[in-house]
């Protein structure tokens, strides 16, 4: 069957290639392709929308957090990037439709979907309150499902895209206090898998990526040194890791190398949960 090439240069892979054979240079691959990220007030998230954003992409950043996402946005801007800073809660249908629309009207198109917007409460399971694991399901899981109902219609109409999930080495792991935390996170690649089946056909690739024990801002709040050390030893490679190996891997996910890859799980852990 002949490859229809203007069909392929609409695509978010073809657009790649098509920089990649006029540079020749892997740097360029992700000029002016266009992220959504959630959860880019802090953490993994900023960390990929400025990298994504230091490789030439445009970047829509989507928070609850207004003033991390402009922060952000303003960080990319003046450092010659582009970027849209969007306000929006995971729980909230109309909030994030809002934001994808924007998104659009700004940018014409959306060619990879990254949902990290998650929390990450610690509590006995016996503790638990069919509230808070209501609130945990419905923000780590169900925002999952709401942001990508919303996008993935956008990125059929052009041809294709990709949708890269954050999960959790917590799946693998079981560490206790997380039962909300980890069910949540096993859906997450469950509901990966389905739709790499579902939307291969129409040139929509899902993959999950499982980050192990990242470094962030946040975790200063409930991660003691001795926790620390605890990571360390549960790791093959014995340095922490930060969010920008997190970003990295993502944006292996977005580009033309992961053409050929869809409903897989990468474990970006330094070698904690081996499988």
């Amino acid at each position: 069957m002949a490859v229809d090439s203007q069909a392929l240069e609409n695509t978010a892979a073809g657009r790649a290639s098509a920089v990649l054979t006029a540079h020749g240079n892997l740097s360029f691959v992700l000029q002016n392709h266009v992220t959504f990220i959630t959860g880019a007030g802090a953490g993994i998230g900023e960390a990929a929308a400025r990298f994504f954003a230091s490789q030439g992409a445009r970047v829509a950043l989507l928070d609850r957090d207004a003033a991390g996402v402009e922060k952000n946005a303003a960080i990319i801007a003046e450092s010659g990037g582009e970027a849209l800073a969007l306000t929006g809660d995971m729980r909230d249908r109309a909030s994030l439709a809002k934001a994808v629309d924007a998104a659009i009207a700004r940018f014409g198109r959306i060619d990879s979907l990254i949902n990290n917007a998650g929390i990450y409460p610690r509590k006995p399971f016996l503790e638990i309150t069919e509230e808070e694991w209501d609130t945990m399901q419905d923000i780590n899981l169900k925002g999952v499902y709401r942001m990508t109902q919303l996008v993935v219609p956008h990125m059929i109409a052009q041809g294709g895209g990709k949708v890269i999930n954050i999960s959790s080495v917590t799946f693998f792991v079981a560490p206790p206090l997380l039962s909300h935390y980890v069910a949540s996170k096993g859906g997450v690649i469950g509901l990966s898998r389905v739709l790499a089946k579902e939307l291969g056909p129409q040139n929509v690739l899902v993959n999950c990526i499982t980050p192990g024990a990242i470094q962030t801002e946040s975790e200063k709040h409930f991660v003691t040194k001795e926790q620390e050390q605890e990571f360390l030893a549960n790791q093959s490679v014995k340095r922490r890791l930060q969010p920008l190996d997190i970003a990295r891997v993502c944006a292996f996910l977005a580009g033309p190398w992961s053409d050929g890859m869809t409903g897989q799980t990468l474990n970006v852990d330094a070698g904690w949960a081996l499988y």
